[in-house]
């Protein structure tokens, strides 16, 4: 039987790798995710399954190949936690789950972004304080006489684009390689256009380290509609947080969601005592600023929809390169 080791397993998903286990593997679940510290868990197994922020280094990946595994794949979309060259230099095949349910971010991007639009986060803040006022800073417009950005209209960004033109709004977007459902769903644009029309916009694009780190900076941010919402559900690395904080301060932006901060590995999964602990000086700046900012630990993916889309296409690329040598989904450099 066929062995594989799977790192960060919260209790509640066990039950869907079990159900969902059509080929029998022999599973091994570890509810933290993989680091220098329990890589040894994998001893023995024949493929390792890991989430984003896993550490699959050179030094894991060697000890990988010391004990003769052969596939460590990712059940996630991004795959910049992986280290393509050491994998390749020791013969470790790697694959990922390209797409699952695409609503699953889709519909948290939106829920932030209506949240900060009708500011409902600062009604709620103040309510739990006893404060039933209701301030000029309450007051909004509605959705249908909005306009919606969306940046990067893939399949995530094309879902949301389409619950929001559900509720009624206008939607732009701008994505220099539009699909063809793109451009026959959505109004697209160049970039400038799309900040200056919008009253929300979301970006959903692909990070790539060394090319596109603080894509939303102090120029994206001057191009937007004065008092406009930002979402972030991307990567935190796209994020110029001092930008972002500037631009609340002088009411350029009326709010900030991001479901993505800096330096996960290190925050995520963690409980802190209060926010000077977290070890980051720019999300503690962020946390600092709620009900005005909304942060949320990385759970866009965090559906029963999108879990068991992972699960599946997962379990499948260990078949299909245990039984034909390849999967469809591999990743190389």
């Amino acid at each position: 039987m066929v062995k594989i080791t799977s790192y960060g397993v919260r209790p509640i998903e066990e039950p869907y790798f079990d159900r969902l286990n059509q080929f029998g593997f022999d599973m091994t679940y570890v509810p933290e995710m993989l680091t220098h510290d329990n890589v040894d868990a994998s001893k023995g197994a024949d493929g390792v399954l890991v989430r984003g922020n896993c550490v699959v280094d050179r030094q894991n990946l060697q000890k990988f190949a010391d004990w003769g595994i052969k596939m460590v794949f990712t059940r996630t979309v991004g795959y910049n936690h992986m280290d393509l060259q050491a994998a390749s230099d020791l013969g470790i095949a790697m694959a990922r789950v390209p797409a699952y349910s695409p609503f699953a971010v889709a519909e948290l991007a939106l829920t932030m972004g209506m949240n900060l639009f009708r500011h409902v986060n600062l009604a709620v803040d103040r309510t739990h304080q006893a404060n039933f006022t209701v301030g000029t800073d309450l007051f909004s417009k509605e959705i249908h006489t909005a306009t919606v950005g969306i940046m990067g209209v893939g399949r995530i960004g094309l879902t949301e684009a389409k619950l929001y033109q559900g509720l009624g709004a206008n939607v732009v977007a701008y994505d220099p390689y539009p699909s063809p459902a793109a451009k026959e769903t959505v109004t697209l644009c160049d970039l400038p256009t799309m900040l200056a029309q919008s009253d929300i916009v979301s970006v959903h694009v692909p990070y790539f380290p060394g090319k596109n780190e603080n894509l939303i900076d102090a120029k994206f941010i001057e191009q937007m509609k004065p008092g406009a919402v930002l979402v972030n559900t991307a990567r935190g690395e796209l994020a110029d947080i001092p930008a972002i904080l500037q631009g609340l301060d002088t009411g350029k932006l009326t709010g900030y969601g991001a479901d993505v901060i800096l330096n996960e590995g290190e925050i995520l999964g963690k409980k802190f005592a209060q926010i000077s602990d977290v070890p980051n000086d720019q999300v503690q700046q962020l946390l600092a600023r709620y009900p005005q900012v909304l942060i949320t630990p990385h759970m866009g993916s965090y559906t029963e929809p999108a879990l068991q889309d992972m699960i599946s296409v997962s379990y499948q690329n260990f078949h299909d390169h245990l039984t034909t040598g390849k999967t469809s989904n591999a990743i190389s450099i």
